[in-house]
């Protein structure tokens, strides 16, 4: 019997474990910068790669927390994902579409860092890919 309570109470703190570690897990409310998604596009081909594009604002240029954003967001094996970052002070596209260009060529001097992760996982961070 007592070996019985023994094992419950080695169980009852693995699930509380478990549950503490999956909600303490860093995430993008971590990082330092008021990041801001203020565009989203993912295409809507299920059955072939996905796309994922978003605008991000932020309040600085913390080069290293705009790539460890990019890192947080969503990939698909085979698909990409790519995220380009604005100052929040300055303009910013409110939609990004799918093809050559993700973001209008307005905004296009604004851009300050695009983040990307291809169809194999290799990541790519370039600071001011437009100039």
């Amino acid at each position: 019997m007592k070996l019985k309570h023994i094992l419950l109470a080695i169980t009852a703190v693995l699930i509380v474990y478990f549950i503490y570690d999956s909600f303490s897990q860093p995430s993008v409310d971590d990082l330092k910068g008021d990041f801001k998604e203020v565009a989203f596009y993912r295409n809507e081909n299920n059955t072939g790669p996905i796309v994922r594009i978003y605008a991000v604002t932020v309040a600085d240029t913390l080069w290293q927390e705009m790539e460890q954003y990019g890192n947080y967001m969503p990939h698909t094996k085979y698909g990409t994902t790519r995220v380009y970052f604005f100052l929040n002070s300055l303009p910013a596209p409110a939609q990004v579409q799918p093809g050559q260009q993700h973001i209008a060529p307005e905004f296009a001097p604004y851009t300050l860092a695009r983040y990307e992760k291809d169809a194999m996982g290799q990541v790519s961070f370039v600071r001011y890919p437009f100039r």
